[in-house]
């Protein structure tokens, strides 16, 4: 039986937070989903499937109205928001259902803490444990700016305040990171932790950004990411965890596809 079971549209590089660390860990967790503008025709519960004939009824019972990242209605259960009373993706869920864990943080946290025995993602002690915590809230401050920067940069609607903001978010995110790796080679302790895993996974989602350049062109805004040069440690660190074996079933194919992208 899976630790966890995840409705999600896909590919989500925040869900890779929980798919690594349950590599890692030795778990299984099993995923439900499709890409973004399929999830409309999905029912939204613990047992995910696409709609059937008579369901998709705006009027009905299930229809609830859409929030940020879709348009329309969704088909969401009872169940389902009762498990997840922010009606967002990704929802994980425990075996039995009853209990929702959503944000893709705390749903990593929950894979760590159903395998801690076999590797410790979450440091050696209290302390270190804490100390992961600081970074995961920390990519919170930083994820928050980038998901509405990028949101508005595929609608066409960026503007220079979004993206001023997504800058000094960058910035801000990256200085720390970059401190924090002077002299080690984890960003917490002596190994990989789920501040490494959070990292790699919103630092691969940000990069989307360069599949936009000709976007950015039109309306004469500078790459945020840029060249890299500024951050040198920790796009260093980066470039050796991606080739990780838990983490290259994830990133690996995403990063490919992003190359096409930037030259198509």
């Amino acid at each position: 039986m899976s630790a966890l079971r995840v409705f999600t549209y896909l590919p989500n590089p925040r869900l890779w937070k929980a798919a690594i660390a349950a590599r890692l860990c030795g778990l299984e967790i099993e995923v439900r989903g499709d890409k973004p503008s399929a999830l409309r025709d999905w029912l939204w519960d613990f047992d995910a499937r696409p709609l059937r004939d008579g369901e998709a009824d705006p009027d009905g019972p299930l229809a609830r109205k859409s929030r940020t990242g879709f348009d329309g209605v969704l088909y969401k259960t009872d169940a389902f928001l009762k498990a997840h009373p922010f009606g967002t993706v990704p929802a994980a869920f425990s075996p039995d259902g009853e209990t929702g864990i959503f944000e893709s943080n705390s749903i990593m946290c929950t894979v760590a803490r159903l395998g801690t025995a076999r590797y410790p993602l979450y440091g050696d002690d209290a302390y270190q444990a804490s100390r992961i915590d600081s970074f995961l809230d920390a990519s919170l401050v930083f994820a928050r700016d980038s998901q509405i920067y990028l949101l508005a940069m595929n609608a066409d609607s960026v503007t220079l305040e979004i993206h001023a903001r997504a800058a000094a978010a960058w910035d801000t995110w990256m200085s720390g990171i970059e401190r924090a790796l002077y002299g080690h080679d984890y960003l917490v302790g002596a190994g990989i932790t789920l501040a490494d895993i959070c990292f790699v996974c919103e630092l691969t989602l940000f990069s989307r950004e360069k599949a936009l350049h000709r976007k950015l062109a039109a309306q004469d805004l500078a790459p945020i990411v840029g060249e890299n040069n500024t951050y040198p440690g920790a796009m260093a660190h980066y470039r050796r965890l991606v080739t990780h074996e838990a983490f290259v079933p994830d990133v690996a194919p995403y990063l490919e596809k992003l190359k096409r992208d930037i030259t198509a």
